[in-house]
């Protein structure tokens, strides 16, 4: 059993996210996505549930700075890892993110001769924030998408998710191979000791790029290209309506302005 979990290394939420001169996403400064935390937990569960049947890679996406999303997935438990980069891909809206990302994980199985895989995701990344890549990947490797799982077990071949759809919890399952989305109420992610520290400097990590998949740089062009940013402008100081018996109609003439009414 062969469970890839992709990774991706995202701006620090705790510092000022900054556009380059390039128009692009400064990423200099960069961490592992703590929504990609819950599947790779949920990947290191059911490898000790099952013991030594299942292997646990890393897969990520980005340029040479991403390698260090793959190392903390190494510490936290991964047993190997896998890093794709190319200069092609600087920039990749979700269409290319989903081609790339599914020649990738095809040649990424082809290191575990044959056996069933499982490829988990998180419910997003936080910086693209669009929660559209899982589906996309899995329709590309044509494999069911269970998406917003909230807990994943493995029975036999089946791969069984809980998951909230509007007010109801559903129960569903499918076949391996299959795709599932992990949302951050699905578990508490560990968090690496000294020694598996240590023990991950031992395992081994691949990277490739295009040309190793086969593909050109115009078989993943972006549909989508950024015309121009900008800093957002500064926050403008707010509207003070003192009580001197209009106060309620000055605050409903104020929302009707904003158009919240």
């Amino acid at each position: 059993m062969h469970i890839i979990t992709l990774v991706k290394w995202v701006p620090d939420a705790q510092l000022e996210r900054r556009i380059g001169e390039d128009r692009r996403l400064d990423r200099s400064q960069g961490i592992l996505g703590e929504l990609d935390e819950h599947p790779l937990e949920t990947a290191l569960q059911i490898k000790e549930q099952h013991e030594a049947e299942v292997r646990v890679s890393a897969l990520t996406m980005g340029p040479s700075g991403a390698s260090a999303a793959v190392k903390k997935a190494l510490q936290i438990g991964a047993d190997d890892g896998f890093h794709l980069t190319d200069e092609a891909l600087q920039a990749a809206d979700i269409w290319t993110t989903s081609a790339a990302l599914a020649a990738a994980i095809n040649y990424v199985r082809a290191t575990s001769e044959g056996s069933e895989y499982l490829v988990l995701t998180g419910m997003a990344s936080e910086d693209g924030e669009t929660a559209a890549v899982p589906a996309q990947l899995a329709g590309r490797l044509r494999v069911p998408a269970l998406t917003q799982a909230r807990e994943v077990t493995l029975e036999g071949r089946r791969v069984v998710v809980t998951r909230l759809s509007g007010t109801r919890m559903q129960r569903v399952a499918a076949v391996l191979p299959a795709l599932v989305s992990v949302t951050d109420q699905a578990n508490e992610p560990r968090y690496p000791n000294f020694r598996a520290i240590m023990k991950a400097k031992k395992k081994p990590t691949t990277t490739f790029s295009l040309a190793d998949l086969g593909l050109t740089r115009y078989a993943v062009e972006s549909k989508v290209s950024l015309i121009a940013a900008e800093p957002r402008p500064e926050r403008q100081a707010g509207e003070i309506i003192h009580d001197d018996g209009t106060a309620g109609q000055k605050t409903v003439e104020f929302l009707s302005k904003e158009g919240l009414l």
